[in-house]
């Protein structure tokens, strides 16, 4: 999961506190003395560092247990009232905007849809600020409370100062969404593609807990896929790793809407199947056309051919990378998944080698569709728990060191 490393910190400090934060997160409730066992720092120091922690009403405590011959030990926890983090999934049928408290319980939700011929940046950008608007009213929070934004989308991004998305799909090329999106809010803002963000969101919380080598895919109107390799999201030189849908499958085949021929997203995206299936992908809803596909028996055989092209598509993961995870994640990739997953588990096998496809389980997403919010909203957690606190947000002092969870 990206954890820290205190000796690559320049401010040992900040380190420790870091290291400490994060793995209380994820632990949920451990006492300082577990603490100092599972990081390897000394009682003292975590005692110190802990005490900021619970200055800054960032960690409280939770409550004593018994312990073996001693004083009762006191648990501790982040406090997920600390401040709230926003989530958006920016896909290419909707908008979704969703608001979480730190421990990522879902406070507020609001959908927009999308016309299929209008994702223009400021359309786009409109739907993210009136949902943040929208999710915060309802939820009685204040964007003071709010520690960040978090935003998945299609394409590429190119991190920087700038933050650029790159979205072929869309027609985008080097939109600046996060100065666009700033220009209605002062509150911080993240990116990355929403197959990564979902990945993290499955890797943190679902199906991928516990795998230091898997491959999320996320398959929608059309597809793309995270890779996580030691427990880290592998990026390439610009972030572009993972344009799964844009691998060839058939040379000079189907014509893709990226301008090539041959890639797997025309032959398995949702949009690919609809067409395929003959149906008016200008006035079609395509979520539910692709569930009414599914349950037509009539429409088997285009079915299977995408479920064949889907185990090819598996098959190189599988070759490429040696996972021991693969997940199916998208709207498309559950309900396919849900239908068909045994034989797109022979289809994977065919198209593998017998040794990493025995090492590989293929499994279907356990958070759901709505994972890319998810995942987008702990793109600002993950930038808490390493810095402790985002820069320019003044420490909230803790209602004494008492202050317990309610």
């Amino acid at each position: 999961m990206g954890r820290p490393k205190r000796g690559t910190l320049r401010d040992v400090r900040r380190g420790n506190r870091s290291v400490l934060l994060w793995t209380l997160y994820f632990a949920k409730e451990l006492s300082r003395l577990e603490l100092a066992q599972v990081t390897g720092l000394s009682p003292a120091t975590v005692s110190n560092v802990i005490g900021d922690l619970i200055a800054d009403g960032i960690v409280v405590e939770a409550g004593a247990v018994d312990s073996d011959g001693g004083r009762p030990r006191i648990m501790l926890r982040v406090d997920p009232s600390y401040g709230n983090v926003l989530g958006v999934d920016v896909g290419e049928t909707r908008v979704r905007v969703e608001l979480f408290d730190l421990a990522m319980t879902r406070k507020a939700s609001k959908e927009y849809a999308l016309d299929p011929g209008h994702h223009e940046p400021a359309v786009v950008v409109r739907h993210i600020v009136d949902g943040l608007k929208t999710v915060l009213a309802d939820a009685g929070i204040d964007e003071s409370d709010v520690l960040g934004m978090g935003i998945g989308v299609p394409g590429v991004v190119e991190q920087g100062p700038d933050l650029l998305i790159h979205a072929n799909a869309f027609g985008w090329d080097g939109v600046p969404l996060r100065a666009m999106v700033r220009e209605s809010t002062s509150i911080p803002v993240f990116a990355d593609n929403g197959a990564k963000t979902m990945g993290q969101a499955e890797l943190w919380f679902g199906a991928g807990q516990g795998a230091k080598h898997m491959v999320m895919t996320l398959i929608g109107s059309g597809i793309g896929a995270s890779i996580i390799t030691d427990g880290v999201t592998y990026r390439g030189v610009a972030s572009s790793a993972g344009e799964w849908g844009h691998t060839t499958i058939a040379l000079d085949g189907r014509p893709c809407r990226c301008g090539h021929k041959g890639c797997l997203e025309a032959y398995v995206g949702a949009e690919a199947i609809l067409a395929q299936a003959g149906a008016d992908l200008a006035t079609v809803e395509e979520e539910s056309a692709l569930a009414a596909l599914i349950a037509d028996p009539g429409a088997r055989p285009v079915l299977e051919e995408a479920v064949r092209h889907l185990g090819a598509g598996l098959g190189n993961l599988i070759n490429l990378f040696n996972p021991e995870r693969i997940i199916l994640g998208g709207w498309a990739g559950h309900l396919l998944g849900r239908e068909f997953l045994p034989e797109i588990r022979e289809a994977a096998e065919r198209n593998s080698l017998p040794r990493p496809f025995a090492q590989a389980s293929i499994q279907v997403g356990a958070l759901g569709p709505e994972a890319v919010a998810l995942g987008a909203a702990t793109l600002v957690v993950e930038d808490f728990l390493v810095s402790g606190r985002p820069d320019g947000r003044a420490a909230r002092p803790a209602a004494g060191l008492a202050h317990s969870l309610t």
